[in-house]
């Protein structure tokens, strides 16, 4: 018989177009994990707000995969950071529907702070356990962005509540761990390592000379390619700064892909305006092509074409990106932060640099063209790692295990239970009081 879970995401929709400032790493996880389960056996339904409100309820998405569309706050886009006040509406919709289809859930993987918290009441409720995923910790958040941080600053109570309410965690990384144990005190005995992965049928090595004939690029230049969100920081600032200390370098060029739109909007979208401006100042504005934001089919050609994937941001819980880089044999330049110095290997598959530090940048690069046989060789190992550690299905089967222990425990925590009070309860003949038996 399939198993049946819940995934809740509630701003990240695996029908979200990805690229935008709030869809991204998240959306890409719940898409791929649940894939990979289903092909394990499980049926799966991922709750998601309804932002949109000619969403029908319930998506049959996937062979044993449904998306649930809960009624939570307008049914329009609204930014993260806004939703928290809608959780509560998120919780009884779902619990209502739940009852309502008479659906039962063996667990819950949630996913976000905001998901956690649902999955806690949800627990309350009705009893399931649940695991979660925080894909992104607010002290740490606070530590990089300080007062820039939007989200409301109950955040960080949630956060603990979940830490010390959830059957089990899952870090991403070793550094999510940590940061888990030294900022939340969380049990290191409930923390459990499942990284991110990577599609197999999206990424995959090809023609360097093919990729660029497709995207209209020289086969002699040298291709840097920066992808993800466009914001603050994910670093692409420290990006177009090291391009000024590659200038020398004849036909280099950086790509810029991504964005909320297929072209860039210099006027309306603050974040772009500034990255123009600032490659203007440092007199790159040639070298720096923005792309805007790309479909998935589109992305394998943009990473197959680099020479070089560069992620330097402030901090990352996690980064896909590098990931689906190495997959297609792109070695990748990243900061040695997060889950970027967990999944790249410095000197290996690539390079480390600090966040902040575009010289450093400049000089990896430097380093990673000037031999092609030490080229060569990281992008060989960068498809070894990469293709090994970080496949969805390796992950889906960790992923599989945590959840048969969760429900293992849950099992064997609920049968004690009720022999405890079945033991509390029968008369050993004597008499009882207040469902207590003593002998007479």
């Amino acid at each position: 018989m399939k198993r049946k879970i819940a995934f809740i995401s509630e701003h990240a929709s695996p029908l979200a177009v990805l690229g935008g400032v709030d869809s991204g790493g998240q959306n890409v996880y719940v898409a791929e994990i649940c894939k990979s389960l289903a092909r394990l056996g499980y049926d799966i339904d991922i709750f998601t707000r309804k932002d949109d409100q000619d969403l029908p309820e319930i998506v049959e998405w996937l062979p044993g995969i449904r998306v649930v569309h809960v009624q939570a706050g307008p049914a329009r886009e609204v930014a993260k950071e806004q939703l928290l006040g809608f959780m509560d509406e998120f919780t009884l919709s779902m619990a209502k529907l739940i009852r309502r289809l008479h659906l039962e859930y063996e667990l819950v993987h949630a996913n976000f702070f905001m998901s956690g918290l649902v999955a806690s009441k949800i627990k309350q409720l009705l009893g399931i356990p649940y695991v979660i995923t925080f894909h992104a910790l607010g002290k740490i958040r606070m530590i990089h962005q300080k007062e820039n941080d939007a989200f409301p600053a109950s955040r960080l109570d949630i956060e603990q509540m979940i830490v010390e309410d959830a059957d089990y965690i899952i870090a991403e990384c070793p550094q999510d761990r940590q940061d888990l144990i030294e900022h939340y005190h969380a049990d290191p005995t409930r923390i459990t390592i499942i990284p991110c992965g990577f599609s197999s049928e999206e990424f995959g090595p090809a023609s360097k000379a093919g990729a660029r004939r497709r995207l209209g690029l020289n086969k002699n230049d040298v291709v840097l390619l920066q992808l993800g969100r466009i914001v603050p920081r994910k670093g692409v600032d420290n990006v177009i700064r090291a391009m000024h200390y590659l200038k020398e370098i004849p036909h280099i060029k950086l790509l810029v892909v991504g964005g909320s739109e297929e072209k860039p909007d210099f006027d309306r979208d603050p974040e772009f305006k500034r990255l123009r401006a600032l490659a203007r100042e440092e007199g790159v504005e040639k070298q720096v092509i923005f792309t805007g934001r790309r479909n998935r089919k589109q992305l394998k050609y943009y990473y197959q074409a680099a020479d070089f994937f560069i992620s330097t941001p402030w901090y990352e819980p996690f980064g896909i990106t590098p990931l689906e880089a190495m997959a297609c044999g792109t070695p990748v330049i990243g900061s040695d932060v997060g889950g970027i110095k967990y999944t790249v290997r410095h000197g290996e598959t690539g390079f480390l640099v600090p966040p902040h530090n575009p010289a450093a940048l400049a000089e990896a690069v430097k380093m990673g063209i000037s031999c092609p046989e030490k080229y060569g060789e990281l992008c060989r190992n960068a498809l070894k790692r990469v293709n090994k550690n970080f496949t969805w299905s390796f992950v889906a089967q960790k992923a599989h295990r945590l959840y048969t222990r969760v429900v293992a425990e849950r099992k064997a925590r609920t049968a004690f239970l009720l022999d405890l009070k079945r033991a509390q309860t029968k008369p050993l003949g004597g008499y009882q009081v207040n469902a207590i038996t003593y002998a007479s």
